[in-house]
């Protein structure tokens, strides 16, 4: 299959002009590390700057509601600190799903702009 793969990708870069063929080359799969650093560049970045201030300031509750859990000795107290805790963990799990749903989104983007690419390709050599 990597093969074929590799023979597909051959091909469409023959076919491409050398400008198409780098922009092609740049739409590459990303591995995890370049596409958390894609999350910082773009329209949203502000967003997700923010996201990740939040993130760092939600975990610094859950360890001070942690640490509060285990001094307490009242019921009601002990139950008020793990809802704290539980409430921590769901703020920093919801903005961790929204940045893996937009790194998501932009390896999408990426590869909807190479089948344009491609079947621009195809329909510039398809008129010749």
């Amino acid at each position: 299959m990597k093969n074929k793969m590799e023979d597909i990708d051959k091909l469409i870069k023959e076919t491409l002009t050398q400008e198409e063929a780098k922009f092609y080359d740049e739409l590459e799969e990303q591995n995890l590390f370049q596409m958390l650093g894609g999350l910082f560049r773009g329209k949203n970045s502000w967003l997700v700057l923010i996201m990740n201030v939040m993130n760092t300031l939600v975990f610094g509750l859950l360890i001070y509601c942690i640490i509060q859990t285990f001094d307490v000795e009242k019921t009601n107290d002990l139950i008020l600190w793990v809802g704290g805790v539980i409430l921590c963990f769901l703020t920093m799990s919801m903005l961790k799903i929204y940045m893996w749903m937009q790194m998501h989104k932009n390896a999408l983007i990426r590869e909807i702009k190479r089948l344009e690419l491609q079947v621009s390709s195809l329909s510039g050599r398809m008129s010749e």
